[in-house]
């Protein structure tokens, strides 16, 4: 398997550091190739502006949609992007490691997302029509490769449960693993989270250690979330509204976007 993991923190010696490394070896060790965009230590340009797109042209408005379609139709994207694009495309699998900072990624993260998911590469792909809206939520670019989150957060495990001040850890993460992963055709798997990391201490670390090694050797075999697909008939389109008695009539939020949502809980 080939993975690519995109790491987000500012210290190489943190315990994320520590962690992305923890994964890469057991990720060498069972055989499979690894590639890191670390992006702190590559200096990475986070904001979107029209330094991205040399070529545009300076009088009208900038729409950095557009911009994005016209420069990645036409081969003119900036190099770091293109290599970025390289690295997805070359990956069988997809690793966002990030500290949970203010209830999200990153701003460096976000992005990396916002500049490398050009329009016509991750999103703005496929017909639509009456019965198909875009290839997206299931189908898309990434189509058949898997991805996953390794977070870290300071919070206790309970402030992210479902009854937790923060609100559930899966809904949090719900923006990413759907919006972004699951978005251009990810199967997506349940993130790896780690809590109370500010005061953890050696034992728990080789235990934490351990739990992420047991994710990496189970990276092709850990059955993904399974979220409905947009194009697969819960949805109506073009409203893209899960039809009439699909989920509990009383149902709301994110969890109604899982199959099976009929029956749980």
């Amino acid at each position: 398997m080939k993975v690519l993991l995109v790491f987000a923190h500012p210290e190489p010696r943190s315990l994320n550091g520590a962690l992305r490394d923890v994964a890469i070896r057991e990720l060498q060790a069972q055989g499979h190739e690894v590639r890191v965009t670390d992006l702190y230590a590559d200096n990475w340009k986070s904001e979107i502006d029209r330094a991205d797109f040399p070529s545009l042209e300076t009088e009208p408005p900038f729409q950095p949609s557009r911009a994005s379609k016209a420069a990645f139709a036409a081969g003119v994207l900036t190099d770091d992007v293109k290599s970025e694009h390289e690295k997805l495309l070359w990956a069988d699998t997809l690793i966002l490691q990030f500290p949970l900072w203010w209830y999200t990624m990153p701003a460096i993260l976000k992005g990396w997302v916002d500049r490398v998911y050009a329009y016509g590469f991750a999103y703005g792909v496929g017909e639509h029509s009456d019965a198909h809206w875009g290839d997206r939520f299931g189908e898309g670019t990434f189509k058949g490769k898997r991805a996953m989150l390794i977070v870290t957060t300071g919070g206790w495990q309970e402030h992210y449960s479902a009854r937790g001040v923060n609100g559930p850890i899966d809904d949090l993460l719900f923006p990413i693993n759907h919006g972004i992963l699951y978005y251009p055709g990810y199967d997506v798997l349940p993130p790896f989270v780690a809590y109370r990391v500010d005061r953890i201490d050696e034992a728990g670390f080789e235990d934490l250690a351990e739990r992420l090694r047991t994710r990496m050797r189970t990276l092709s075999t850990t059955p993904p979330i399974p979220y409905r697909r947009q194009n697969g008939g819960d949805y109506l389109i073009p409203s893209l509204e899960l039809r009439p008695g699909l989920g509990k009539p009383t149902a709301t939020g994110f969890s109604l976007h899982l199959e099976g949502s009929e029956t749980a809980g």
